[in-house]
């Protein structure tokens, strides 16, 4: 069992990638939180939890952790110091401590931030982030879902690196994106946008 860091754990889609991890026959989830008042919903399930800013010093958070899924994000208060600068702060410390994968949870659009105006300034922080791990050395995935519903999961989607179009797709089905592209022999060195649509999650990462 590879223990499997999560950035963002509190968050809507964080606590689906805990959850999956859990029950994963793979991973071990690391629920990594902001504040202690968010341990006990995890401690409660015996999950892992471990304390951690992304604005502060990270190095600590590392230790003895084999991959990393981010799905952290500051809600649009803090685009640049958390979603961009934490980002990179938590890529550099797994480049340290010879982390095996960092799947990156971006967004679409973040490939050309000007095209949509009032997402600008958070999906400039995106790209940058993205930028930043895709020259990192590590091995990485970052995946890129349009606009997130809280539907139920379908278990399948539309993956290509650019599908030109907008779209909507469940947070669990980017939770189950996010964990199968964990997998060493899934999507490596890969940027890709994902939607709702008819491919089996496995099948469509094993073709990115």
């Amino acid at each position: 069992m590879e223990k499997a860091l999560v950035a963002g754990a509190n968050g809507t889609t964080g606590k689906i990638v805990v959850a999956l991890l859990n029950k994963s026959q793979y991973f071990t989830p690391v629920a990594m939180v902001r504040q202690k008042d968010q341990i006990g919903q995890f401690e409660d399930k015996n999950i892992e939890t471990i304390l951690g800013d992304l604005q502060e010093d990270l190095t600590h958070t590392v230790k003895g952790i084999d991959k990393i899924i981010f799905a952290a994000g500051s809600g649009g208060k803090n685009v640049v110091e958390v979603d961009q600068e934490g980002a990179k702060r938590l890529i550099d410390v797994a480049k340290i401590a010879n982390v095996k994968k960092f799947v990156m949870l971006s967004s679409m659009g973040a490939d050309e931030p000007e095209s949509v105006e009032k997402l600008q300034d958070y999906l400039k922080a995106k790209q940058k982030a993205d930028v930043h791990l895709r020259n990192s050395g590590l091995n990485y995935s970052i995946v890129r879902p349009g606009m997130l519903n809280n539907e139920q999961p379908s278990g399948k989607i539309q993956l290509s690196e650019k599908l030109n179009k907008q779209g909507e797709i469940s947070r669990a089905d980017v939770a189950q994106t996010l964990v199968r592209a964990l997998h060493d022999d899934s999507a490596n060195e890969k940027t890709f946008e994902i939607l709702n649509g008819e491919t089996l999650i496995a099948e469509a990462l094993d073709k990115a």
